[in-house]
């Protein structure tokens, strides 16, 4: 998570107190067509320097996965992003429920000051691919600015548009 985040001084001063940034709960299901998985993440409040807490971001290994959340309780933003970089920012409060398209990551941002808890399903053989956002980063950043989230383009976004 560490490589996450935008400022690295901040990440190396939250180092030092290695807070829980989130937990992530699924049931084992097998990794195949025709199941569905499903699990249960919660990110804690906090923040390092001015940005939000937040989960990794993926796209799925089988690209054209869809996926559905539902936020039990908190509140934050789902940062979406095509392959070429589009971004959508969706608002999560308890009861929403966020669709996020096939081929486009994820990233899920706490704004909140309680855990933000969400429940998400996907096709089964879906997969995580972590590489891409971590190689690229995520085309927003969520900082917090007068007490309320903004969200701003990413200085070190590396598209892959033109590869």
């Amino acid at each position: 998570m560490k490589e996450m985040f935008h400022d690295r001084e901040a990440v190396r001063n939250m180092l030092k107190e290695n807070p829980k940034v989130y937990e992530f709960y699924n049931v084992v299901i097998p990794e195949e067509a025709g199941h569905l998985q499903h699990c249960t993440s919660i990110i804690y409040p906090g923040k390092v320097g001015k940005e939000y807490f937040m989960t990794k971001g993926h796209f799925h290994a089988v690209a054209g996965t869809a996926e559905i959340y539902v936020c039990l309780s908190g509140r934050g933003l789902l940062l979406m992003q095509a392959e070429d970089g589009q971004a959508e920012v969706l608002e999560m409060y308890p009861g929403s429920i966020s669709y996020i398209p096939p081929y486009w990551a994820h990233r899920t941002v706490n704004t909140g000051d309680e855990p933000l808890v969400f429940f998400g399903v996907y096709r089964g053989d879906a997969g995580h691919n972590y590489g891409t956002i971590e190689k690229q980063g995520f085309s927003k950043l969520v900082f917090e600015e007068e007490g309320r989230p903004r969200v701003v383009d990413n200085p070190r976004y590396n598209s892959r548009e033109g590869d």
